[in-house]
């Protein structure tokens, strides 16, 4: 067999650079999803170390946030890949986000600051991940922009 009947496979690498803001929104999901498995490591470790009021709340606590931090770390991993389904995880993440700065930034004291900087980072990710270019570079249609017969 010669090489024009058996073609080599295309390759998956993209044709055109990935968007700075697609890149950063990846970052983001990123940094978000690190946050949780940080939050419930600190979690599960003083349930297990220290003498929380409910132990077994702690744990639950701790492994729910580990496993909440599956959804954007898979996003951040596939904006980077430039994978079209990844956009809807980004986005429901920074959505899940937002009521949970406003929560914190109510509470007040230490967690004021974290509430801000919180909210600021969903609602950039947000921006970066509704920018045509970021639609585009992930090769989502937009509505009405199909061609169909005519």
């Amino acid at each position: 067999m010669t090489s024009e009947q058996n073609p080599a496979p295309e390759t998956s690498a993209p044709t055109e650079p990935r968007p700075g803001r697609l890149t950063a929104a990846a970052a983001l999901a990123g940094l978000e999803g690190a946050a949780l498995v940080v939050g419930g490591a600190y979690m599960l470790v003083a349930a297990l170390t220290g003498h929380p009021d409910n132990r077994q709340q702690a744990i639950t606590g701790g492994v729910t946030l580990i496993v909440l931090a599956l959804l954007p770390l898979l996003a951040a991993r596939g904006l980077l890949a430039l994978k079209s389904w990844s956009r809807g995880p980004a986005i429901i993440t920074q959505i899940m986000a937002l009521p949970v700065a406003y929560t914190l930034g109510q509470s007040g004291g230490v967690a004021l600051p974290l509430g801000i900087v919180l909210g600021a980072v969903a609602l950039t990710a947000l921006v970066m991940l509704v920018n045509p270019a970021t639609t585009v570079a992930l090769g989502i249609r937009m509505p009405g922009s199909a061609k169909g017969p005519e």
